[in-house]
């Protein structure tokens, strides 16, 4: 059974879905004001992973991952580079939607944006206040009032009497509590804004996320994931204004990936020690990024290191080594997650072991390292064996969203501006064993150097010579 490490209660747990063989999931998305950054791109792949093991152990998934596309700092950038916040969500909407491919992220079921979901906001925070949990103040904001919470601080564990009002909340004069948070913003000059009972506005960022998930997964739903510095602020309000409005149970689990560190720091925009996806995808493939990402522990902190996507380039070499010249078994085009036939059922029941350990990729990543091994002794390429096991191989490879290449492509790569060009360095390895047939060692050596030189790594074996880029 797969278990899940569920914040709100701090331990690992079984995970029972509301309706059997259904499993509603919601994880906050991107504020799209910029282009997305590594720890941006560790959410989108953490949860691709969960996506594909939910699918992959036969249930039907309702994926739904929200943007945030009207914001303070949207309309700030917007104004800053004398385009309109729309027009610049809609630019870096389309840039994440690039880094999403390149690392090989699923689209979600459902990708709703804030500013589509503002009637469904206004019906909760109309019903926030009917019900006492929330005021219009007057200057037009409306805020939530958190002591008329009793729960309040469940998830994260802090207590509504140790909250000082300065850290991490606004101070405002028209709270009535410094702890209270805005639901609605009342319009300001020039910023785009949307008609309500408490005058033109747009919704505060808290109210999105419980609009968004109530609208496509209901009032209560299974897992809700995001990065661990949503867990507070954020989350937290998630819960109250959501329970608060339904008397029960919002999101039954609760995830939260670690954060990416760069100098042992967080990395965010704000701190302006961020590497884009982009950055990194100029040096790394994406399934090379995905391998660095997955080689830690989701709820661990990740630093990023170029000796670690280094490793990871050499691990995912591996496994494409291992792969080449093999016959696979093709998956079903209709269902991309179901097990091929016969492949060798005691590495995936490994592989299922790691992964419904609370996402253990690193022992998944562990369990294909043996396998990869195991596939290296069997010398004849086709045999019955062989193709069985690089078939399982394969199949675990694409629950981890790897592996997806031709092995021969893979490791060769694409011809590029600055290096040799793939008809160039088979030319020259025709070279080379002609002058080795003719026992010309010493131009053989000569163009084994050059290759070598050249970043080209030439591996004899059973009478043919392959080539990879190093």
């Amino acid at each position: 059974m797969l278990q899940l490490y569920n914040t709100l209660n701090r331990r690992k747990e079984p995970f029972e879905p509301l309706v059997e063989g259904q499993v509603g999931l919601y994880v906050c998305g991107v504020t799209v004001y910029d282009v997305c950054h590594v720890g941006h791109g560790r959410v989108m792949i953490v949860y691709d992973i969960l996506y594909r093991h939910l699918q992959a152990s036969g249930y039907a998934v309702n994926y739904v991952r929200n943007i945030t596309d009207v914001d303070d700092k949207i309309i700030k950038r917007a104004a800053e580079q004398g385009v309109s916040p729309a027009q610049l969500s809609q630019r870096y909407i389309d840039e994440m939607h690039d880094d999403e491919r390149a690392l090989n992220v699923l689209e979600p079921g459902h990708e709703p944006r804030a500013t589509e979901t503002i009637n469904s906001m206004i019906t909760i925070i109309e019903k926030l206040i009917a019900s006492g949990h929330a005021y219009a103040a007057d200057n037009g904001d409306v805020f939530y009032s958190v002591k008329s919470f009793a729960d309040y601080g469940k998830l994260s564990g802090r207590k509504v009497a140790d909250l000082r009002a300065g850290e991490r909340v606004a101070i405002d004069e028209y709270k009535q509590d410094p702890l209270d948070f805005v639901l609605w913003k009342s319009a300001k000059p020039s910023e785009p804004s949307w008609p309500s009972p408490w005058g033109n506005g747009r919704p505060g960022w808290h109210i999105e996320c419980s609009a968004m998930s109530m609208d496509l997964l209901g009032a209560e739903f299974d897992i809700h994931g995001g990065g661990m510095d949503l867990e507070f602020p954020h989350h937290e309000n998630e819960i109250a204004q959501s329970e608060a409005l339904t008397g029960g149970t919002f999101a039954r689990y609760w995830m939260h990936n670690g954060l990416v560190r760069i100098d042992d720091e967080k990395m965010s925009k704000s701190l302006n020690n961020f590497l884009t996806i982009k950055d990194v995808l100029a040096l790394y493939s994406g399934e090379e990024i995905r391998t660095f990402i997955i080689g830690s522990h989701y709820r661990s902190p990740l630093n990023y290191l170029t000796e670690s996507l280094d490793a990871a380039r050499t691990v995912l070499r591996r496994f494409y080594t291992a792969l080449r010249g093999r016959p696979v078994i093709a998956p079903d085009a209709q269902n991309p997650f179901a097990q091929p036939a016969g492949v060798d059922l005691s590495f995936v029941e490994r592989f299922d072991a790691a992964m419904n350990d609370d996402l253990n990729t690193p022992e998944a990543l562990s369990v294909m390292h043996d396998l990869a091994g195991t596939l290296n002794k069997e010398s004849d390429l086709a045999s019955e064996r062989s193709v069985q096991l690089a078939t399982t191989l394969t199949y675990l490879g694409s629950r981890l969203g790897l592996l997806t290449q031709n092995p021969e492509e893979a490791l060769q790569g694409a011809n590029t501006a600055d290096g040799p060009g793939n008809d160039e360095i088979e030319a020259l390895i025709v070279e080379r064993n002609e002058a080795r047939a003719a026992k010309d060692f010493a131009r053989s050596d000569e163009i084994r150097d050059q290759l070598t030189a050249l970043g080209i790594v030439l591996e004899d074996a059973g009478g043919k010579t392959s080539w990879r880029r190093s």
